[in-house]
């Protein structure tokens, strides 16, 4: 689309995000109880015990099959096929049988219908274009010299009801359970019988698939509850399927035996190689499914921690406890980063800590040199949680317990939702680098498990780190008291990137609520002027002693070429400090 835009000159739109991914066989896993009904089940049996842990059984049909599956025809080319399966049909359709002719594609189909036209043949075209005739049509096609075209796709779930007049077949034979193998009253077995009596529906397959239960889905449409029919492919070695069964070799042998135009090769032989090149297809497609599903399998894991994490906010009438957890999860991973218990206090990253705290909390560090060199992390730790603390708990008191609560699940949604979005993202472009670990003689998957497992880790941090950001960057200002008494009207403001966040409406976001209208006053977060060592970014203490009013930072000012607070990992003079 971005490359479309830039040709028409048009403005060029952000590149689309995903917001949630699943694969359909993990999704399929997610139900207590799976279970199917299918003619085609038993080539997958395999895949399925081995994707779904699914038994396949085979119910046998309620009455003998007696449909003949002849020998495919093989030709040079295709023009030779097409040429050799109109011939059938007419060769059928004087015979006074019905045909159904089976097909890949709409194209084909429709060539089919070109030539046939031109022969004089009436017949009904069923491509999946007209879909309030395709049960009329099918239910048509099984009278007598009647030719019907059809897709993969059209018409099925409808059975093909016979006219009396091409069942050769006398009607004690179809409800009976002699097999295609049985004698007839003749003398004869049913097969000979078939083979010299055409009976039944006729199908013919214009080309065989790469998985054998599409072809057994077209054989199917033919002899069904004991009515006599036959199946056959015509091939050309320039379909897919026989370019990857080797038709160079089949090919040369024509040649060497002098093979002239048109004509077919017929054997048991041939037919049995393609169904075995078929089951090659089969098994490599089927690995390629498992090598998907190896791959989403490790995003199910976090998929679930991150959507039980998401259910828990929604359903909780307040998210107090995570936000305590977080806060305490924050804090701890914060002072551990930047205050090593090996080392000197002296030595540990201050300034670091500080910058950490600004950017998080909107808090500042300022604990004086004495203080430093008698410090340990457990007490470090119990400072600045404390005081992270009592900035969480001015905010609520002012606010009220019932709008605050309000808000910060709606801002705890928003940080799951975004980061969330941003890790799928950081997981696409993982899985296509790992491709390249092969090379190196690495196991690509295993090194997408190792990588997943850190971008994980960082993403339950960066959830953290942004919903509080978000909680704490909430600005209150209070009236002094003469506007109202005792009264205060409090105004709770989130910044213009958290205003436009909470607007985009993700699926279960508790919206902010209004709060009261605001009157000139100090932003909360500030401590007061008794909480030594750790003072607010803001500055100042409010009240009667406050002068004239300054602007207030919400946090440290960001560098140009320090890394941008929303977390992205670039230089903030390279994100949003473009516009700055």
């Amino acid at each position: 689309h971005q490359a479309l835009e830039a040709k028409e000159g048009v403005k060029i739109e952000g590149e689309t995000q995903t917001i949630a991914t699943i694969t359909l066989q993990n999704l399929f896993r997610m139900y207590h109880k799976l279970a199917g009904m299918t003619g085609t089940a038993e080539t997958e049996a395999s895949e399925l015990w081995e994707i779904y842990k699914l038994d396949v059984v085979v119910i046998p049909t309620n009455r003998p099959v007696r449909r003949l599956d002849l020998d495919d025809q093989v030709f040079r080319t295709k023009n030779e096929k097409y040429k050799a399966i109109i011939d059938e049909i007419e060769r059928l359709n004087q015979r006074g049988l019905p045909v159904l002719v089976g097909t890949i594609s709409v194209e084909v189909s429709e060539l089919l219908s070109r030539m046939l036209t031109r022969r004089g043949i009436k017949h009904q075209l069923l491509n999946a274009r007209y879909h309030e005739k395709e049960a009329q049509i099918v239910s048509q096609a099984g009278q007598p010299g009647a030719v019907t075209i059809a897709t993969n796709m059209a018409g099925r779930g409808t059975d093909i009801k016979l006219a009396p007049e091409v069942v050769h077949l006398p009607r004690t034979v179809i409800e009976s359970s002699l097999t295609l193998n049985d004698r007839l009253p003749s003398g004869e077995t049913q097969r000979q019988f078939l083979l010299e009596n055409p009976s039944g529906l006729q199908v013919i397959g214009t080309e065989r698939h790469e998985a054998r239960r599409i072809d057994r889905q077209l054989r199917g449409r033919s002899a069904r509850q004991g009515d006599p029919g036959s199946s056959r492919f015509f091939l050309s070695l320039e379909d897919d399927l026989m370019r990857l069964f080797g038709s160079e070799r089949i090919a040369a042998v024509m040649d060497r035996l002098g093979a002239e135009e048109g004509e077919v090769i017929e054997h048991p032989l041939v037919t049995r190689s393609i169904g075995r090149a078929q089951r090659k297809v089969e098994a490599r497609n089927f690995e390629i499914r498992k090598h998907l599903l190896e791959y989403d399998d490790v995003m199910t894991q976090q998929r679930q921690v991150i959507y039980s994490r998401r259910r828990e906010l929604l359903e909780r009438d307040t998210a107090h406890e995570q936000v305590e957890e977080m806060i305490d999860a924050t804090i701890g991973t914060l002072v551990e980063a930047h205050a090593d218990a090996e080392s000197h206090p002296e030595e540990w990253d201050w300034e670091g800590l500080s910058t950490e705290l600004g950017k998080t909390f909107f808090l500042g560090l300022d604990v004086p040199a004495e203080e430093r060199a008698k410090a340990t992390p457990e007490r470090l730790l119990e400072r600045v949680g404390e005081a992270v603390r009592q900035s969480y708990r001015r905010r609520l008191e002012l606010v009220g317990p019932e709008v605050f609560h309000q808000v910060e699940k709606s801002f705890l949604l928003h940080a799951v939702d975004t980061c969330w979005q941003e890790h799928l993202y950081e997981m696409e472009e993982l899985k296509d680098s790992v491709g390249f670990a092969g090379v190196g003689g690495k196991n690509p998957l295993v090194e997408y498990k190792r990588g997943a497992y850190d971008l994980f880790e960082q993403l339950i941090a960066r959830i953290d780190r942004e919903g509080l950001r978000s909680l704490f960057q909430l600005r209150i200002d209070v009236g002094p008291p003469e506007l109202d008494g005792r009264r205060r009207a409090v105004r709770a403001r989130a910044s213009a990137v958290h205003r436009e966040a909470t607007n985009l409406g993700f699926a279960g976001a508790a919206p902010a609520p209004a709060l009261p209208t605001p009157a000139d006053g100090l932003p909360l977060g500030t401590p007061s002027r008794e909480d030594r060592g750790l003072v607010a970014s803001g500055g100042g203490a409010g009240g009667e002693e406050a002068g004239p009013r300054q602007p207030v930072r919400a946090a440290p000012k960001v560098g140009r070429n320090e890394p941008c607070p929303c977390g992205s990992g670039k230089k903030y003079k390279q994100c949003h400090g473009r516009n700055a």
